[in-house]
C-alpha cells in the first residue's frame, strides 16, 4: 500500500511491510507505506524524505516526482552542498543564473555557496533521487566545482577486478580532494557479488534503479527490489549480490569521503 505505488484504501491482505527500521545502523524503505511530504519551495512535486539525521545520517536523501510545471527552488545553500540524479523523464537546472538540461541519467552536483532549483518542463512525470549534506571544509582545498554530466558519458570499470559487477564514478572526488563526498553506480549481473562483506566508516543512502538482490545488512541477508531505498551506517556490515529476474541489479548511492574524523 501507499501513494508511490497507486494503492489506496483497504489492503486485501493483512496490514504487513518489507521495511525495516534500525536507526543509526541501517533501514530497508519500501514503496509500501511512503508518503509525501509537503516542503516549503516544493511546488507540484510529490517528495517523500527518506534518511535523515532522525533515521542517524549525517545526510538527507529524498524521492522526487515532479509532476507537470513541478518544480524546486533555492535548495541547498549556506553550507550544505547538494545532489541530484534524474531517474526518468526531463528537467532544467538552474544554478548561480547558468541553466543546465536534465534528461534520464543525468545528475547535477551544487556546491555549498550556492542553491538549487529544478523545473519540470516536460508534460510527463520526472522522477529523481535527491541528496544535501552540510559540506565539510578542509585547509588550503576550495569549494567543490559544480558538475554536470550524464551515465552514458561515462565509461564504467569492472569493480575490484570482478568481470561481472559495473562500477561508475559520478563525480571527480578522487582527482579533487576539495570533495568531500561522492556518488556511484554498482550494477550486478546475474550471480555477481560484492568481493566481501564490507566494513567501513562510510555511510551510504541507496536507491536501487532495476532488479533484485540480497542485502546483508548488519550480518542479516535481507531480500531487496527496484525502487526499494537502503540506508547504511558507519561500520554497518554490507554486501550483496544479484538474484531473480534477468534485468541487472542496479542501484545510485552516495558516500561521504576526503575527509579525516574530527575529534
Amino acid at each position: 500500500m501507499g501513494f508511490r505505488n497507486n494503492n489506496v484504501g483497504y489492503p486485501n491482505n493483512l496490514l504487513n511491510s518489507r521495511s525495516i527500521i534500525k536507526k543509526g545502523e541501517y533501514a530497508l524503505i519500501t514503496p509500501d507505506g511512503m508518503v509525501n511530504n509537503i516542503i516549503p519551495n516544493f511546488t507540484n512535486c510529490n517528495t517523500t524524505i527518506l534518511s535523515s539525521p532522525k533515521l542517524g545520517a549525517s545526510f538527507v536523501d529524498y524521492l522526487v516526482d515532479f509532476l507537470p510545471c513541478g518544480k524546486f527552488e533555492n535548495f541547498g545553500g549556506y553550507g550544505v552542498e547538494s545532489f541530484l540524479f534524474i531517474i526518468e523523464g526531463s528537467a532544467k537546472a538552474t544554478i548561480q543564473d547558468e541553466n543546465f538540461s536534465l534528461e534520464s541519467g543525468s545528475y547535477i552536483y551544487c556546491p555549498a555557496n550556492s542553491t538549487l532549483s529544478v523545473e519540470n518542463t516536460s508534460s510527463e512525470i520526472t522522477k529523481s533521487f535527491l541528496y544535501k549534506r552540510r559540506y565539510i571544509p578542509a585547509p588550503n582545498l576550495e569549494i567543490p566545482p559544480i558538475v554536470h554530466n550524464n551515465i552514458s558519458n561515462l565509461e564504467p570499470v569492472y569493480y575490484e577486478g570482478m568481470d561481472n559487477l559495473k562500477f561508475y564514478n559520478l563525480l571527480p572526488a578522487n582527482e579533487n580532494l576539495s570533495f568531500d563526498m561522492n556518488f556511484h553506480i554498482l550494477s550486478f549481473e546475474q550471480s555477481a557479488s560484492h568481493g566481501y562483506i564490507e566494513t567501513h566508516i562510510q555511510e551510504h543512502g541507496a536507491y536501487i534503479l532495476s532488479g533484485e538482490g540480497m542485502y546483508n545488512l548488519g550480518g542479516n541477508w535481507i531480500p531487496v527490489k527496484k525502487d526499494d531505498y537502503i540506508f547504511m551506517g558507519a561500520y554497518t556490515l554490507q554486501g550483496a549480490y544479484a538474484i531473480g529476474n534477468n534485468l541487472p541489479f542496479s542501484y545510485v548511492y552516495s558516500k561521504d569521503c576526503n575527509r579525516d574524523v574530527i575529534i
